[in-house]
Formats: C-alpha cells, structure tokens, sequence
C-alpha cells in the first residue's frame, strides 16, 4: 500500500516463521471445532465492488452493507480448509483482531460487509486463489514453489488506514479506516506479493530501487489473480484492467476513476522520484507490458521465476536483466527480446 511508505524489510529465520504460523492457527479456548465438514462456502466481491459494477460513485458509508450492490457478491467455494471450523487451511491462516473469528460447523462463512467476519473470508479466499493461482503456473511442482505454505494473516485495527506485510513476522496485517483494506481483493493480493518476495529472496527490498520492484510486483500480481479469477468465475470487470484496488482507493482519490496506482502510466526511469510506490509504477508497466506481448501465463512463469534470482538489493538494471535470461532459459530468444524490449521502453539502463 501506499499510506504510508512500508517498512524496511528484514530477514525470517525458518523457526519463527513456523512460530508464528502455528500460533496464528490456534484456536480460541472458548470455541470447540466441529468435525470437518466438505463444501465450506463463502461471500466474497467480485475483485471489488467498483470493478465488478463499473461505479465510480460508490461509498463506503461506514461500513454500511447498502453502500454496496448485492450484485457485488459471488458465492464461493472456500478451498484448502484443514477442517478446524476456522479460516485456515493449507494457504492461509486468518486470525481477527476487529471482532470474532469466523467460524462455522457446517461451513458456511457468507457475511455482508457490515460483520467483520467478512474481511476475514476475503483475505481467506483471496490468498488461497494467489497461491493456487502460483501453483497452477507450476510453481511448488516444475518450479521452486514461491511461498507455498501457510500464510499468517490478521485482520487488524492498528491505528492508520493502511496494509503491510511484516518480513519480521512474516505476516500480512490488514488495516481498517474508510474501506476497509481486506475489502478490496487487489489490496490483499499485492501484500501478498511482498510475502511472495520474501519467500523467493529472504530480505528483499534492502534498496530504494528493490523497493520500487516490490511494490511493483504486487500491483501487477494483483491484476494477474484479479483477470484469472474473472476468467475462473465468469466474472465480468468494468474498469480499467491497469487500475490497481478500485474500492480501496475510493475513500482518498479525487476520481472520476479510483486507482490506487496503475500499470499503464508510461513512466521511464528519469521519471524515479525517490518514492518505492511512485517509482513502481516503472517496473510495474514493464511487466504489464511483457504480459500483453507473450500472454498471461507465460509472462507470469517467467516474471515470478526470475525474481528467484535477483538480489536482496537489486537494482532496475539487473533485475531486468535477470528477467530476460530467464525467458531465454525458459522460452528461447524470441521471448528474451519481446522481455528486453518491454524494459528498454521503460528507458531502464543497460537495456
């Protein structure tokens, strides 16, 4: 997110990333799972509610279950469940610091966005699509798996209006104030992405440029899930494909459109500013650019492999670099040229 600028990040030493996971997995003392049982359901918005109705003009009126359409929802099948009656399971293991946990002995988890209990299953749901979304371009079978385990998540009033993913933790927490961050599927998808960072190189983001490359990954890998769950579903977007988190940016941009960024803003490396967000929009457009001209699927393989190979403090240079020696190992010189050229456009140096 971009309010404000994210932490720097740190490494995670294996045993407190399996701490942290089976503490967030305990349940609360008070409560007795049920037996699992098969079919969990869930309501969850289509992407977003702006994206999914094509209106600009929605509100978040405090959380008011009108402010949004009952066209904004789909039923859901909520995959992976380890049958505990809770949101957690082989991807994603929620936890609510905003109200009960969500729990269910016959599995039903569908709330409307006025119960907090709500968010919990958007950032369930929506993580478990982004790693099988991973796992369906081959990553964790053909490829190193990237971040193929349970991810930590808290739903959390921490005191700003913003999102982040805790290297030190290893645990992405999501804020509350205006639209509530876990709302908007493209916001929980893009700290997803730094986990995702993190897991292929342990302290990623130690420069201001590895920074941008981050921030960038997690817009564009945000886009990505949000157009295959659309295509999954049958889902029909009706906003611009390269506006990132339409709904949550509602409540603090101008409009007529809401972005919290883009992929498509034609920004050059002369135009870095010193800003990881701003300057994402940099790298983020690159590999925009890269998905239009090879196709989602072998755009997306090539993209999440190569940042195995990149520095914890890369530079635009080499990271670009890294990219287009991987789509050569991966697909030939043909698709190293259409990556080089997606770069070169972004004026990135050695291009």
């Amino acid at each position: 997110m971009s309010r404000p600028a994210r932490v720097p990040r740190l490494a995670v030493a294996t045993a407190a990333v399996l701490a942290t996971a089976a503490g967030l997995a305990a349940t609360p003392a008070a409560a007795k799972p049920a037996p699992a049982t098969a079919g969990a359901v869930g309501r969850v918005f289509m992407v977003n509610p702006v994206q999914s109705s094509g209106d600009e003009s929605l509100a978040d009126a405090k959380d008011a279950a009108a402010a949004v359409p009952a066209s904004a929802y789909a039923q859901v099948a909520l995959r992976n469940l380890d049958g505990s009656g809770y949101l957690s399971g082989r991807w994603a293991v929620v936890r609510s610091e905003t109200g009960a946990p969500a729990y269910s002995a016959t599995g039903d988890f569908r709330y409307a966005r006025d119960n907090d209990r709500f968010e919990q299953v958007m950032a369930y749901f929506w993580v478990n699509e982004a790693q099988e979304y991973l796992q369906g371009l081959g990553f964790g079978s053909e490829l190193p798996g990237a971040n193929d385990r349970a991810q930590p998540v808290r739903i959390n009033q921490w005191g700003a209006d913003n999102s982040f993913f805790s290297d030190k933790k290893d645990e992405i927490r999501f804020g509350k104030g205006g639209v509530d961050d876990a709302e908007d599927a493209e916001v929980i998808v893009h700290e997803y992405g730094h986990a995702v960072h993190e897991a292929q190189v342990p302290g990623f983001g130690a420069s201001a440029e590895a920074g941008a490359i981050g921030e960038a990954f997690g817009d564009y890998l945000a886009v990505a899930v949000g157009a295959a769950a659309d295509a999954k579903y049958g889902w029909t977007a009706r906003t611009p494909e390269a506006c990132v988190a339409d709904w949550d940016s509602t409540d603090y941009t101008p409009g007529p459109v809401h972005c919290l960024r883009r992929l498509d803003t034609g920004k050059v490396y002369g135009d870095k500013v010193g800003e990881v967000h701003a300057d994402g929009e940099i790298w983020s457009q690159a590999l925009y650019d890269i998905r239009k001209a090879l196709g989602a699927r072998t755009a997306d393989r090539v993209i999440v492999n190569a940042q195995f190979s990149f520095a914890p403090d890369t530079s635009f240079s080499a990271a670009a670099l890294a990219t287009v020696d991987t789509a050569r190992r991966m697909y030939g010189a043909s698709a190293a040229d259409t990556v080089r050229k997606a770069f070169a456009a972004r004026q990135i140096p050695g291009l």
